[in-house]
């Protein structure tokens, strides 16, 4: 049993490979971010289709290439009908880039700062159902205060619940569901 994504073979294979799987990397959790940041607002099977082409528009979520783009790019990332075309979400990305490189020359990586709000997991019981599920936690409200303090947009405390359960700082798989996720 799936708590999620029966019937679509993509769905299920971020259902089963991926969500509540521990991501570390600055790229990977820059990527993961940036992608929770478009989902705001749409269905999340919206932006997985779309992921391949989010790639390829912000340069494989590369920072030090991402921070680079201008206005024009801008226009030209408005222009791709294969993302989600919204300025701010756009210029929050490109501005959540230069806020990485500047937190990387303090000495910092992003991974530090996310897993340091990672929920104590042991004794932890998976939610019955989806309305047992926090849109956002103490947690999550802690980690976007410290992310916008450090110059990233677009990342509230239900965008960064979002994230910490896309990145497995927290496990929201249903109970009954087939999926194991070691942290």
């Amino acid at each position: 049993m799936r708590c999620f994504g029966d019937g679509d073979p993509l769905y299920e294979a971020y259902h089963d490979d991926e969500w509540g799987v521990a991501v570390h990397g600055d790229r990977a959790l820059f990527e993961r971010i940036a992608l929770e940041g478009f989902q705001s607002g749409l269905s999340w099977i919206t932006v997985l289709r779309k992921r391949p082409a989010f790639r390829a528009a912000f340069a494989g979520f590369d920072p030090e290439l991402v921070a680079r783009f201008d206005e024009a790019d801008v226009a030209r990332l408005l222009a791709d009908a294969g993302i989600v075309r919204n300025r701010a979400k756009i210029e929050a990305t490109v501005a959540n880039a230069h806020a990485l490189l500047v937190l990387a020359e303090s000495g910092r990586t992003l991974d530090d700062v996310i897993w340091s709000h990672a929920p104590a997991a042991p004794g932890r019981e998976r939610p019955a159902t989806w309305a047992d599920v926090p849109s956002q936690t103490a947690e999550s409200m802690a980690l976007a205060r410290e992310l916008k303090s450090l110059g990233f947009r677009f990342v509230g405390p239900t965008t960064a619940y979002a994230s910490m359960q896309a990145c497995g700082l927290v496990d929201d798989h249903l109970a009954g569901c087939r999926v194991v996720v070691a942290r």
